[in-house]
């Protein structure tokens, strides 16, 4: 079996469409996935994850790149804090729609929660947060964290929110009670509409420009007029304007109806 048969086959069987993905990068990663199971090629492997749940969903699991921590780039979290968060609320009020796109183990939505709570009382705050992979929400919605991943907490927020267990920090229930965690596909599955605040970072760095040009659209359709988004430090937009995109900052767009008349 060739790649491109073997990428039929894992379409159908998990609906993730590995042709979204930068060819080398993907392959080398699988390659390495087959090797490590000492499976003979795509058509045994094709075959085996058919019957082997475990390897099913290690697989999965595999294909998605799953680096996070608290207030990465913390420099762009105290630029949420002291200009986005105080802007959004005054041009929408404090009962923001908030979408973490590709949250991973729940870092991020659960930092996002965080700093809302400095300013809109936790009870009105509501995140959705989605993943493509079944074991990254299961392990967010446990929210037990190595002291590494909270090295950008700021201290009083670590001191109010987390427990030490062990070697490791569980978030506090109040926190986690705010965070509604969905599994979801951005190539294929329908985007939460009407959306003040979307954040996904430092996941479309692996995917297409074709790809990566349809998400940022669709990101765009779901967002309101006047609403921002926020990517990662690794990612940049092309010709954001085509979307109805204003720059703001480095990593912060805001919608822009205008630009596209």
């Amino acid at each position: 079996m060739d790649y491109e048969k073997f990428k039929d086959s894992i379409l159908r069987l998990t609906g993730i469409d590995l042709s979204a993905y930068k060819e080398n990068q993907m392959k080398r990663r699988i390659n390495t996935l087959i090797d490590k199971h000492k499976i003979s090629g795509y058509e045994d492997f094709v075959n085996t994850i058919k019957t082997d749940k475990a390897l099913f969903e290690e697989f999965v699991n595999y294909l998605t790149i799953n680096v996070s921590e608290f207030y990465r780039n913390t420099d762009q979290w105290e630029l949420m804090d002291k200009e986005f968060i105080p802007e959004l609320i005054k041009k929408f009020g404090k009962n923001l729609k908030i979408w973490s796109a590709a949250c991973s183990t729940g870092d991020e939505p659960y930092s996002l929660v965080m700093a809302l709570s400095k300013h809109i009382p936790l009870n009105q705050i509501k995140i959705i947060a989605t993943d493509l992979d079944k074991q990254v929400l299961a392990a967010a919605k446990t929210g037990i964290y190595n002291e590494k991943s909270l090295a950008g907490v700021p201290k009083d927020l670590r001191e109010k929110y987390f427990t030490k267990v062990g070697n490791s920090y569980q978030i506090s229930n109040e926190i986690k009670s705010r965070v509604e965690f969905k599994e979801h596909n951005l190539l294929k599955d329908p985007y939460p509409s009407g959306c003040h605040f979307i954040i996904c970072r430092n996941v479309l760095i692996y995917f297409t420009e074709e790809a990566k040009d349809e998400i940022f659209g669709k990101f765009a359709q779901n967002l309101v007029n006047g609403g921002i988004f926020f990517i990662g430090s690794t990612e940049q937009i092309m010709n954001h304007k085509k979307y109805g995109y204003q720059r703001r900052g480095s990593f912060y767009y805001e919608k822009d109806e205008s630009l596209l008349k």
